[in-house]
């Protein structure tokens, strides 16, 4: 491994290596930069692309392929007002003009008038294979043009549903790149109070952004990589995170050894082999991390781990070639108008990083106390956790297939608009029949469509609740109880409700399954880093800590700043994910610099220098990548606001109060055993004079 980075350190500060690492990237990106726009064209957006693998439901959507070529989604037009008349003609008007836009073959049925008259509804069968989001857009003109006053219009069922999410995920790449890159350009010159050096990082994340694109799109279209637009959108945010992380650690390392050495070249090689393992222990752990996501049953979590991790390995490719290439190019002046100068003090004597030090090493017991009370105290917030979100509740501003929805609640059985489908052999069909339509929660029974060879039939099971409730979940049960006692039916239950139940059953079983795994990965690395065992499990222990207290905090904005109806299922894992993957960022930041610095100064001189050192770097990192996932929050999908939030939230926990104060804290508190059994714990310490020679010399063993 140190060969590794030396080999890897010599070719971007080398004085002719330099252009020829910026050569490969400038080829690179004129090469494959044409592929990198193509992302889309692999994003999966099937029926399955979000539900768990072999769910029931899923089974369902497999089957219903072989019914018809052109697999149809209703669209549902709800007409409701206080003028009956005005409504009725309205809605038979529309009726004519929405036959040309059913799938072939399909009749559009005569408007349903609701038991309470109030209401009409009209379901309109369309073709997926054809252009969904056109055909609903058409509905929507003709059902808004020519309205009588007081009637009221709304498009919605499983077809509007899914062209208000996709409108969403349409912008979402877009906003998010202008959103994320004026944040980080804004959060860059504050940090560096420098009019070019901002530049370079930006530069360099573009670098890792096109080829982060391409890698994916190259994996997901000849590796099966699965990817989604959710998936998708989140990686760019991702990359530019990281990437910008990465790139503060290197320019603070480059910039201290900038006052050490005269020559730029030699700065850039020691920068690299000082900060690379710390950088690299930080790109492997979040990069192992998110593909232990691969381990979940819900293909989105899959597809946002595993699409991650390229991000992650293509950001920290990016950083420690093209950035370094680019720095030495430019020369000392990039940092004006503070330009590092050769043989001036790196920093102050005294810095804020410094007295915090101090004032944490003068009561270390009761620094780490206090900070676990803190941490502890937001944590138990996170019991009062209300799990779930409705349809209605998904967007922070409610779409029109959702209002379409209440209306329908309102006026019809509330699975009107989207009833559960079963798949059974269509010998068993009345037996199957009979023991649906039995259940108690079920309003009605209706038959479906055969496939051509006869072997399958499709039941419609209409629902009397609305079709994301408890209550709707619980018929789903007795429902499939009912038709799997049917011998030989083989019948199988899906449809909205059964979807959404089986996504909330296997995101259980993926934080079983995902947690411990993600848990035991980060462990090993930090101990090859530290070459320790109670320094690695305490650093653990203080991120778990660290995302309980997130969640707990999060959990109180949603609640009484954002105002959500609850929390989505997929965030306690996802959020864990990431905030572990990504807190764990900073400890080993801290802690390899910690280490070195002991070996140098000793235990308690080296966790007061390290801490010092990295001070600055380390919060200016954590507030770029917490910034970034903020922009998260002013999105119109709740999920991928909670998701913006609770990582914000962690990274900021994790940045100002377990870096700064807990883990210099526990450190200073158990002095050697805190390095058990590793060669810090059995060493003494270095001799003040010999400590003192070595500090003013900069000299820093190789670590063992």
């Amino acid at each position: 491994m140190k060969a590794l980075f030396k080999r890897v350190a010599t070719a971007p500060g080398g004085r002719r290596t330099k252009w020829l690492v910026l050569a490969a990237w400038l080829i690179l990106a004129v090469a494959l930069g044409p592929l990198a726009g193509k992302l889309g064209d692999v994003e999966g957006t099937g029926p399955n692309a979000f539900l768990p693998r072999g769910a029931e439901s899923a089974q369902v959507n497999t089957e219903l392929k072989r019914f018809r070529n052109d697999a149809l989604m209703p669209a549902v037009i709800v007409y409701t007002g206080t003028d009956r008349a005005a409504t009725t003609a309205k809605a038979t008007a529309d009726r004519s003009a929405f036959t040309r836009l059913a799938a072939s073959g399909e009749q559009v049925p005569v408007p349903l008038r609701s038991q309470d008259g109030d209401a009409l509804m009209i379901v309109v069968p369309l073709d997926t294979k054809g252009e969904v989001t056109n055909a609903v857009k058409e509905l929507r003109d003709i059902a808004g043009s020519n309205a009588p006053p007081g009637v009221d219009i709304e498009v919605g069922g499983p077809a509007g549903s899914l062209v208000d999410q996709v409108a969403v995920f349409d912008s979402l790449d877009s906003t998010l790149m202008i959103a994320t890159g004026l944040v980080v350009a804004v959060l860059l010159l504050i940090t560096y109070r420098s009019p070019v050096l901002w530049l370079f990082p930006l530069m360099s994340v573009g670098f890792a952004a096109v080829l982060t694109q391409v890698c994916t799109y190259l994996l997901a279209k000849h590796a099966q990589l699965p990817v989604d637009p959710q998936s998708a959108g989140i990686l760019m945010v991702l990359v530019f995170g990281v990437g910008t992380d990465y790139a503060l650690l290197l320019i603070a390392r480059y910039r201290e050894e900038l006052h050490r050495h005269e020559d730029r070249h030699r700065a850039m090689t020691i920068a690299l082999r000082r900060s690379g393992p710390a950088i690299l222990a930080s790109a492997g752990t979040i990069a192992v991390g998110l593909a232990c996501l691969s381990l979940a049953d819900i293909n989105s979590s899959r597809s946002m781990g595993l699409v991650g991790a390229v991000g992650v390995i293509c950001g920290f490719i990016a950083m420690i070639t093209v950035l370094p290439a680019l720095l030495v190019i430019a020369g000392r002046w990039v940092f004006w108008p503070f330009v590092p100068r050769f043989g001036t003090p790196a920093r102050k004597t005294t810095t804020v990083w410094s007295r915090i030090g101090s004032a944490v090493a003068r009561r270390p017991r009761w620094s780490w106390m206090m900070s676990v009370a803190v941490t502890g105290v937001l944590a138990l917030s996170a019991f009062g956790i209300s799990m779930g979100l409705t349809q209605s509740e998904m967007f922070q501003d409610k779409p029109e297939s959702v209002v379409a929805q209440e209306r329908i609640s309102a006026h019809y059985p509330s699975g009107a608009s989207d009833p559960a489908t079963i798949v059974t052999a269509s010998a068993q069909v009345p037996e199957v029949k009979t023991a649906a339509a039995a259940v108690a929660g079920v309003a009605r029974v209706e038959d479906g469509d055969r496939t051509a060879d006869g072997e399958l039939t499709t039941l419609a099971v209409v629902l009397k609740d609305t079709p994301d409730s408890r209550a709707a979940k619980n018929t789903i049960d007795a429902v499939r109880d009912a038709v799997h006692r049917v011998s030989g039916a083989d019948a199988l239950v899906g449809g909205t409700t059964a979807q959404t139940l089986d996504t909330q059953r296997a995101a259980d079983r993926d934080l079983r399954t995902v947690i411990p795994v993600v848990l035991l990965v980060v462990l090993l690395v930090l101990v090859w880093l530290l070459r320790a065992i109670v320094a690695p499990l305490l650093l653990l222990a203080t991120v778990v800590l660290s995302y309980f207290a997130a969640l707990g905090a999060s959990n109180l904005v949603f609640e009484h700043v954002l105002g959500f109806a609850g929390v989505d299922w997929s965030i306690p894992l996802m959020g864990f994910v990431f905030l572990v993957a990504l807190g764990i960022d900073y400890n080993i930041f801290l802690m390899h610099r910690v280490r070195e610095e002991s070996i140098r100064l000793g235990r308690g001189r080296g966790v007061l220098e390290g801490l010092t050192s990295t001070g600055g770097v380390i919060t200016s990192a954590g507030v770029v990548l917490a910034a970034t996932f903020a922009v998260f929050a002013g999105l119109p999908l709740v999920t991928m606001a909670q998701m913006g939030v609770i990582v914000g939230i962690g990274v900021l926990l994790d940045t100002f109060l377990v870096r700064t104060v807990l883990v210099p804290a526990l450190a200073l508190d158990l002095g050697r055993w805190f390095w058990w059994p590793g060669r810090l714990f059995r060493n003494p310490d270095p001799e003040p004079g010999e400590a003192a020679t070595r500090q003013e010399a900069g000299l820093t063993p190789e670590p063992a």
